[in-house]
């Protein structure tokens, strides 16, 4: 706990003499954690490309060894801060090392590369982030009985009341501050499992999506710090007859959204029925080995063995939705990536099948 039980920190309507701070904030070695570090700016700016380059220690976050420990953090892109207000910013930052070359932990570059090559087609993408809290110890889902289960699943979903649902107050602060910030959060709902819950970010063109789920998640965690909660993105946080959690991208390119559309996305779909194999291997940060707990055929999920499709279907692999079907135009949705993919590296992968033909 901080020592402060819950009360509002004295100090933070402090004057601060014309300047700000700007929270720089990264993807660290394991390619799913977030690290970041405060920066005084003399003046206000919302520009990542007025803000200095700044570094770390490497060697503390799994991307260096301590004899060659600095690694740059170039600013990327600025969201207003909902924790300091005023004029306080986070910065998203990708990684560079010694030398200003791409660091090999920062897939950012090769997305933002390919958006541009593809960017006449403008792709959009939402993205569904699910995740489960848990209490201050990570080990017991918050909430739960402690000697034991709640009721089987099949009451929670989009559910009401305080014996079916947990952590709305988390759920309404992020959600609150992701619209401060200016995330593109479009909305979010109680999950299958209890203490798990989604929320959606975009549509986003391009390698926004990236930048915004990111920093929706550094949120989401900072928000959780104040109710000592525990986020976990754990694709499959609980063994058993339980769903997982995932980060269905939704996706659809600027002739998919017009008439004639449906034609255009089965297109996609069969590309992408081709690459299987290499989608699922970009789809957690382990290669396809923590999905692999979580794409088992159950539990509202295909089988990360086999690509499938259809509509309405959610033990699909990738699902037309009704109304696009009956529009005959709109985008589709990719159910595989896991609640712990990195959203530049699916985004990437995605728009490297369907339009570089990569």
């Amino acid at each position: 706990m901080d020592g402060l039980d819950g009360q509002t920190n004295p100090f933070m309507d402090l004057d601060q003499g014309g300047k700000c701070q700007a929270y720089y904030i990264w993807i660290d070695g394991t390619g799913e954690g977030l690290r970041g570090k405060t920066k005084t700016l003399m003046k206000p700016t919302m520009d990542p490309e007025t803000l200095p380059v700044w570094n770390f220690d490497g060697s503390s976050t799994m991307q260096s060894l301590g004899e060659n420990s600095d690694i740059y953090i170039k600013p990327v892109a600025c969201f207003r801060d909902p924790f300091r207000r005023g004029d306080n910013i986070l910065v998203m930052c990708e990684t560079l090392d010694h030398e200003g070359n791409v660091h090999p932990t920062n897939k950012r570059r090769s997305c933002f590369e390919n958006m541009e090559r593809c960017k006449e087609v403008k792709p959009w993408f939402g993205i569904e982030q699910e995740y489960t809290m848990f209490d201050f110890t990570g080990r017991q889902p918050y909430g739960w009985p402690s000697n034991g289960y709640p009721g089987p699943q099949g009451h929670y979903h989009c559910s009401v009341g305080a014996e079916k649902v947990k952590g709305r107050k988390i759920v309404e602060a992020h959600y609150r501050a992701c619209m401060y910030a200016g995330i593109r959060i479009a909305g979010s709902n109680a999950e299958t499992m209890p203490s798990q819950w989604e929320y959606q970010v975009g549509p986003c063109e391009g390698i926004e999506m990236g930048d915004h789920l990111w920093v929706s998640r550094w949120i989401l965690q900072r928000i959780a710090e104040e109710f000592n909660v525990v986020i976990s993105f754990d694709p499959k946080p609980i063994p058993g007859d339980w769903n997982g959690a995932g980060c269905h991208a939704n996706i659809s390119t600027l002739a998919m959204r017009e008439e004639g559309g449906l034609e255009k996305i089965y297109e996609a779909i069969e590309l992408m029925g081709k690459k299987h194999e290499e989608h699922i291997y970009a789809y957690d940060p382990s290669g396809g080995v923590d999905n692999k707990r979580r794409l088992t055929g159950l539990h509202e999920t295909a089988s990360i063995e086999k690509f499938n499709f259809g509509v309405a279907d959610r033990t699909a692999s990738i699902r037309i939705p009704r109304q696009v079907a009956a529009d005959g135009k709109g985008y589709f949705e990719d159910r595989r990536p896991s609640s712990n993919a990195d959203p530049y590296v699916v985004t990437d992968r995605i728009i490297r099948t369907i339009c570089l033909d990569e």
